[in-house]
């Protein structure tokens, strides 16, 4: 007979008692505010459609790179867990069985944060009360992919049960936006929002980078045969995003390199770079003008700035000729702020009207660099810990080496950087569970009052967020 499936009410709450009976009262604050999640990978067919979710494998294993890098570490082929190869080669379609196969594997995420959050899924999301095995593989299957065929789990019904406030979707510049545009029609445009994602058309070595700048110009009516065009170009997909909802922007280049460069050298690089003459170092040289550009061009029109630095992308070269992107080959890298930073900043980060959120793969760049920086520049502030980093421990560490520094209030709350929709709930419980467990040292310790870490409490869960992306 299977195990229970429970859900401890203290779960990741400190062990001390005393400070475990204050985060308790903390976490009960906020626990069922609204969740708002400003930058994602959701899709925003899901919500224009409605239409139900597939199955239980093609929305819970499939899409998440997580499940799949711990699956395929252990030597389970991606083909047996139903996912398409690039040269269309035969791949398990039988999503049953693919859920088998996760079911008898699901004993290698103990202790990671994907367990908790399938837990929570499977717990709360569908009532499910027994561990996930291999003996319950077939009641697990059962029972979830007959509630997704009801109208109580299609997108919207979901959407509206987790309390989401407002969720972002992340679009490169050359999408349509058909279905935001469907969204916003419906009376759903607030809800989900679009992100202006430009790395496509910003990077050299973006495969087709050269067609991107064709299908830019087609669609914008510029000439990004020049380099006055490609901006002027840029410029009008940012309008045509923010007017599908986008507050921001987001950029994730290998580097968090920023170069101010003459408007004669830019048009020469751009030049140099249009004709796929580029160099690793031109390449590089030009994706850190552009940020400038991009910081340059938020000021204009008030999109907040992400960036996100330091993803060696598709480390497994093999892996990625078969399947593509996004399969759980990304690994961080170490990344320099200090430096790297210093020529965006000097010129766009001492004006309080620009927002520049920075987020990082590198953990130990957080009290060194992140804290102080983001401590003292009125533009900056700290994106929360993610990635490789969204779990427990990782939280943990990010409010213990950036606090005395940059305080709370230079932070920006939470994000889920997801695809998996019906994990979102679970991951912001973590956070706030975390978030309320490190007030609560804090209290216990006497470093700040019971009503101060009520009103953090609030801020880090949702108004800090709502401030930083200029939600309302």
């Amino acid at each position: 007979m299977a195990a229970k499936l429970e859900l401890h009410e203290d779960r990741l709450f400190p062990s001390s008692p005393a400070e475990r009976a204050i985060a308790r009262e903390l976490y009960q604050s906020v626990q069922d505010l609204p969740i708002i999640s400003p930058h994602g990978h959701t899709d925003p067919a899901w919500f224009a459609l409605n239409e139900p979710f597939a199955d239980p494998s093609s929305l819970l294993i499939v899409p998440d790179h997580y499940v799949l890098r711990m699956l395929y570490s252990q030597g389970v082929p991606l083909e047996a867990l139903g996912v398409k190869r690039v040269d269309g080669a035969s791949h398990e379609t039988d999503m049953r069985k693919v859920w088998r196969l996760f079911a008898e594997s699901y004993f290698l995420f103990a202790g990671t944060p994907s367990r908790m959050w399938l837990d929570w899924v499977f717990h709360e999301v569908f009532g499910l009360r027994e561990i996930l095995c291999a003996e319950t593989a077939d009641t697990y299957f059962d029972a979830i992919d007959a509630a997704l065929r009801t109208d109580a789990f299609r997108p919207r019904a979901l959407f509206e049960r987790f309390g989401i406030e407002t969720i972002a979707t992340t679009e490169d510049p050359l999408d349509p936006l058909q279905h935001h545009a469907k969204l916003r029609d419906e009376g759903w445009g607030r809800k989900v929002i679009t992100t202006f994602r430009p790395d496509n058309v910003l990077n050299p070595e973006t495969p087709g980078f050269s067609g991107n700048l064709d299908r830019l110009g087609d669609i914008t009516g510029c000439d990004t045969a020049t380099y006055s065009g490609y901006l002027d170009a840029l410029r009008n997909r940012r309008d045509f995003f923010r007017s599908h909802g986008a507050t921001a922007s987001d950029h994730g280049h290998p580097t968090a390199a920023t170069f101010d460069l003459s408007e004669r050298e830019a048009a020469d690089l751009f030049a140099c770079v249009r004709g796929g003459n580029a160099s690793p170092e031109d390449a590089e040289l030009f994706r850190g003008h552009m940020l400038m550009e991009m910081a340059r061009m938020s000021q204009d029109d008030g999109l907040v700035m992400q960036i996100h630095p330091g993803a060696c992308r598709n480390h497994n070269a093999p892996l990625w000729a078969a399947f593509g992107a996004d399969k759980g080959g990304d690994i961080p890298m170490r990344t320099d702020y200090v430096s790297a930073l210093q020529p965006l900043l000097n010129k766009f980060g001492n004006n309080p009207d620009f927002t520049l959120i920075v987020f990082t793969l590198d953990e130990t760049s957080y009290a060194r660099e992140l804290a102080p920086l983001s401590g003292h520049y009125p533009a900056m502030r700290l994106g929360p810990a993610w990635w490789f980093h969204d779990s427990p421990e990782g939280m943990r560490r990010f409010r213990e080496q950036t606090t005395e520094t940059a305080g709370f209030y230079n932070t920006v709350g939470f994000n889920d950087d997801t695809r998996a929709f019906l994990s979102i709930p679970a991951r912001h419980d973590v956070a706030r569970r975390m978030d309320c467990g490190f007030l609560a040292r804090l209290v216990a310790e006497h470093r700040i009052r019971p009503d101060e870490a009520f009103r953090i409490a609030e801020d880090l869960t949702c108004n800090l967020v709502r401030k930083a992306y200029r939600l309302g």
